[in-house]
């Protein structure tokens, strides 16, 4: 999921509560152009404008919350690419990345039977002239004994408007970037009894590493394999180009306190992001592709630091997310420093679009969790809990186009007919890939997705 989101806030809202929610996304395409129906729960005021270079077309919607529930479809037809999405306040920015300039209209429905309040927006190829649908013509020719000019009647009947379904395209694994700390020259942190930091989380790293790999639809990228020194910007770097998905730093903390002991786990520090943005703004063109693949280099001041602040915002989002999941996992082996997810300005948590988190693993000053460190059975521990947490992160948050099985996470209010909506499948596909006998669901439960 998460890739780059763009766009370009012109405007905010005061407004003290949500008033709609996103519950699905339609796309359709004919030969005329596409078609994009988004369902709320509730009727939404709303703004649309377009953006070139590249072409873009934006919708705000006033008082609405993205659902994390809803499940992106495929962008791959003629006219669009993707869509992205970020909250500002409260209005949900809506960013459709287009293949080329495009004519569009916009209209809402009201509820209609098994329908929510929806939003339409139907766009076309300028360039394009909208096909007319075809029609057969049978003529009739009526009996004229005195032969005066015949009198031919056209019967007509419209044929059905042909949808054209985009290409599906190649299907990818889901890359989990994982980073051993220190390395080489820099051992990092001694124990007591002579441990070595970087020693350990590489060790640590591996297994995780394993694990990710025996997850289906998921490949694992160690950042670094073996005892190299590798600078801290080299890190992002190389995620960067491994178009990694999610990236996870592996520490083991030290203090002068020898009683401190636990396990805790980072995300970025809003003051981190403010001096990455300024440090990426100021040298453009050497940051360039590091929001999502997009250019900062081109792009004027303004529309780059928006650019920026979206992708920072969704991705610390994620992050926390992330480290969340990561521990509870940890909280499950054994005692944490923190009780909550922690924020520093860790270089390696600075990637701009890549949600990012470290994991301090325990205290490697405290003989006790020196001497865990350096147990197998401690070390898988540790990784499991890691990838419990990043498993829970993307069952929850699935990423289009990748081939992790899809699955969901039943929540209060779910039923099993609605789960079927949100993910357009029918009831008996989505019963018999989950051998369902009857429609009573336990929250929390997992149902594969067919």
């Amino acid at each position: 999921m998460l890739r780059v989101l763009l766009g370009l806030i012109l405007f905010a809202f005061t407004a003290t509560a949500w008033s709609a929610t996103t519950e699905g996304l339609r796309l359709s395409t004919s030969n005329d152009g596409s078609r994009l129906v988004i369902d709320l729960s509730d009727e939404v005021s709303y703004k649309t404008f377009t953006l070139d270079k590249p072409h873009r077309l934006v919708i705000d919607l006033r008082q609405t919350v993205w659902s994390k529930k809803v499940v992106l479809p495929e962008f791959s037809g003629p006219l669009i690419k993707n869509i992205r999405h970020a909250q500002r306040d409260k209005t949900l920015r809506l960013v459709l990345d287009l293949t080329k300039t495009v004519k569009y209209d916009t209209h809402k429905l009201a509820p209609d039977n098994a329908y929510p309040h929806r939003l339409v927006v139907d766009l076309h190829d300028p360039n394009q002239p909208i096909v007319k649908k075809p029609v057969i013509a049978t003529p009739t020719v009526k009996v004229n004994p005195e032969k005066r000019p015949v009198e031919v009647v056209v019967a007509t009947k419209p044929q059905p408007s042909v949808v054209i379904k985009p290409k599906s395209k190649p299907k990818r694994d889901i890359v989990i970037a994982i980073d051993a700390g220190h390395g080489g020259k820099d051992s990092g942190a001694i124990g007591r009894n002579g441990t070595k930091e970087k020693d350990i989380v590489l060790a640590i790293a591996k297994r995780l590493a394993n694990l990710v790999d025996e997850e289906k639809g998921m490949r694992a990228y160690l950042v670094r394999s073996n005892d190299t020194f590798i600078s801290l910007r080299q890190r992002i770097n190389r995620a960067h180009r491994q178009k990694a998905d999610m990236f996870i730093s592996i520490h083991a903390d030290s203090f002068r306190n020898k009683q401190a002991k636990g396990a805790s786990v980072y995300v970025l520090s809003q003051r981190g992001a403010s001096s990455e943005a300024a440090q990426l703004l100021a040298d453009k063109e050497n940051a360039a592709d590091l929001v999502g693949g997009i250019s900062l280099e081109d792009k004027d001041d303004l529309l780059a630091s928006v650019l920026l602040d979206l992708s920072q915002t969704a991705s610390l989002e994620a992050s926390i997310e992330v480290a969340s999941t990561v521990l509870a996992g940890l909280k499950r082996v054994g005692h944490v420093h923190k009780k909550q997810v922690e924020s520093a300005s860790f270089v390696v948590l600075k990637s701009p679009d890549i949600p990012s988190v470290l994991v301090e693993t325990a205290f490697i000053s405290n003989a006790d969790e020196e001497r865990k460190l350096n147990s197998i059975s401690h070390q898988n521990k540790l990784a499991r809990a890691m990838m419990s947490g990043i498993r829970h992160y993307f069952q929850r948050n699935p990423l289009p186009g990748t081939n992790m099985p899809q699955q969901h996470i039943v929540s209060s209010g779910d039923t099993l007919s609605t789960i079927a909506l949100r993910y357009q499948v029918t009831l008996n596909q989505l019963k018999n890939k989950n051998a369902l006998t009857s429609t009573t669901l336990k929250i929390g439960e997992v149902l594969l997705i067919p």
